[in-house]
């Protein structure tokens, strides 16, 4: 009893010790929320080029995230918006001496990684600084962001993946019809292949063609950036390509130019040292993405504002309406903060950050109209991401220019509506049985227990044409295009940025900046400030107010990968707007 009441005792001293420390650092946090951080001298931007790129940190989200190191795990992020400030402040900033870039398995659409790219490029042009890049192998995305560095590093037992693109689509259609269920489809544009995996068991001509188009330009790109890059020629480049895996001995890397040098972490520590003028004694000093981004700026603020407003994830009707626990365009929440930049005499132009792939037809009109009405008080531009499409084109179309990068996706005019029919599931497999009464022939519209039948399903193929229409002539309203020609290039097809550009769909290929700038002179600003809305949660709020099952969904994230998305459909089609202005649900490009 005795050694027990110790153990008791010891436990709940160790329990109120550790609840006072906890409760201490996080009061601390709070108060260094929003406060600027100082970079000390000879210190160097360190970039983990690995986890997800993502296009802002998550509202609400911690630090760090306790339960993921309590169980041996760690989730890395890179948000884009951090990275593009804290990549012109430190071009800027005399105590950074250069970039280091630590190569991994980094995620992210690949307009998103242009843009960085783009961004990196800049700040080594713009500072005259280094960059250096080592990794122990490299993917493709991290590959062609650490391209333009001045000295690219292998670990001697590494490998570099510049194998080409690929992407793999997983169809549905067999495994519902074993469990005895099945997806009424009813969709408009031949290209509207968001509804394939359901319906069929492997690509359409259609969707096949659209695929290898927006991906072979895609590849082109990339290729084009990393020539310049490293003085190696298209043709060179596409022979390695079809030549080489990540299996390559690191050695051929070397001898084909793709990497400057073979050497091990402690090689890399002591060049770093030497680029940042420091003895061989001395300590390397690190500073992250997130403390340069908060250093101070030291341009003066300026009444007259161009608001840049970011809408990025699923389109839906209202909050948890979407395909996971992920940042969500919510058409009630947008439409009220672009009423009120409407309203803010400050802002003088705004620029709409689009990175969605659609969702809601519903949503997507509803926020539409505010940008029409947002639009007759002061210019909008919009700025894509890395996915504008399906009801991010929506969302979209009617502002006053359209910047997008070159990799971007986007187009996918066209909606769909899906409706699952588990009447075997329910009927004949769990004996279930239906019946009723009913008043009239439509009365048991949508009933549980039976498909649609042939009046109901042309009812709704008829709403879902008429949706089509009105989208169509949303585009050709923004564009000052006759309907006849938005139609001969919509049907759901997706495009690149620079295919979008030729068809009329955007009006400039370029990034966030340089949207930002066009809006400036659109309302005639020499001289502005930038703010960023809507603006996040403290992390604290966002701890508070954690879902029960977020680690759940974490986890099942991380064990299903890109299926990930599979699953969370499934799990939330009771929940979801069955019209949808949607591109392909499942889009893996590796």
């Amino acid at each position: 009893m005795k050694y027990t009441l110790a153990t008791v005792v010891g436990l709940l001293l160790f329990s109120i010790i550790a609840t006072i420390i906890s409760i201490v650092s996080i009061a601390g946090m709070v108060a260094s929320e929003g406060v600027a951080t100082k970079v000390e001298k000879n210190s160097i931007l360190r970039i983990p080029l690995r986890g997800s790129l993502v296009e802002r940190s998550d509202d609400g989200s911690m630090p760090f995230d306790p339960t993921a190191i309590l169980m041996g795990g760690e989730t890395q992020t890179i948000s884009l918006e951090e990275a593009l400030t804290a990549l012109d402040k430190a071009a800027d900033n005399k105590n950074v001496v250069g970039v280091y870039l630590e190569a991994g398995a980094l995620g992210g659409t690949p307009a998103m990684i242009e843009e960085l790219h783009d961004a990196l490029v800049k700040f080594k042009e713009k500072s005259g600084k280094w960059i250096l890049a080592y990794g122990d192998s490299y993917t493709k995305g991290s590959y062609y962001l650490s391209s333009m560095a001045d000295t690219l590093m292998l670990n001697p037992q590494g490998g570099v993946d510049w194998s080409g693109m690929s992407t793999q689509l997983y169809f549905l259609k067999d495994m519902l019809e074993k469990v005895g269920v099945k997806m009424q489809v009813f969709k408009v544009g031949t290209y509207k292949s968001a509804v394939e995996p359901f319906i069929c068991t492997e690509m359409s001509e259609a969707n096949r063609e659209q695929v290898t188009s927006y991906l072979t330009g895609i590849w082109n790109n990339m290729q084009k950036d990393v020539a310049e890059s490293r003085g190696i020629s298209l043709e060179t480049l596409n022979t390695i390509a079809d030549s080489q895996t990540p299996l390559t001995d690191a050695q051929q890397t070397v001898d084909n130019k793709l990497i400057d040098k073979l050497c091990y972490i402690s090689d890399v520590k002591a060049m770093l040292k030497e680029k940042a003028g420091l003895d061989e004694d001395d300590d390397l000093k690190f500073t992250t993405l997130k403390d340069v981004a908060n250093t101070e700026n030291v341009k003066k603020k300026i009444s007259k504002e161009v608001a840049v407003y970011y809408a990025y994830g699923d389109i839906v009707d209202e909050a948890g309406g979407g395909l996971s626990g992920d940042h969500q365009i919510t058409s009630k929440g947008m439409t009220k903060d672009l009423q009120e930049l409407r309203e803010d005499d400050d802002v003088k132009a705004v620029v709409i950050r689009v990175n969605s792939g659609g969702g809601s037809a519903y949503a997507s009109e509803q926020i539409w109209h505010e940008v029409t009405l947002l639009k007759e008080k002061k210019p909008v531009i919009v700025s894509m991401g890395g996915l504008a499409a399906s009801g991010g084109y929506y969302i979209s179309c009617a502002a006053n220019k359209i910047v997008a990068e070159p990799t971007t996706l986007t187009g996918s005019i066209g909606i769909f509506g899906m409706f699952p029919d588990p009447s075997e599931l329910i009927t004949q497999k769990i004996g279930v049985k239906f019946d009723g009464v009913k008043t009239n022939a439509l009365s048991d519209f949508g009933a549980m227990g039976r498909p649609f039948n042939d009046t109901e399903c042309a009812l709704l193929q008829s709403y879902i044409e008429k949706g089509y229409e009105l989208f169509t002539g949303r585009v050709a309203d923004g564009r000052g295009m006759a309907k006849d020609s938005v139609k001969a290039i919509a049907e759901g097809r997706v495009w690149t940025g620079e295919q979008a550009l030729g068809l009329g769909l955007v009006d400039q290929l370029g990034n966030l900046e340089d949207a930002i700038k066009m809006a400036a002179a659109e309302a005639e600003l020499e001289e502005y400030s930038i703010g960023r809305y809507p603006e996040p949660e403290p992390w604290y709020v966002g701890f508070m107010n954690k879902q029960k099952n977020g680690y759940l969904d974490s986890e099942m994230r991380a064990m299903l990968g890109e299926y990930y998305t599979t699953f969370s459909l499934l799990r939330t089609l009771s929940r979801q707007n069955p019209v949808q202005a949607r591109m392909p649900f499942y889009m893996s490009i590796r």
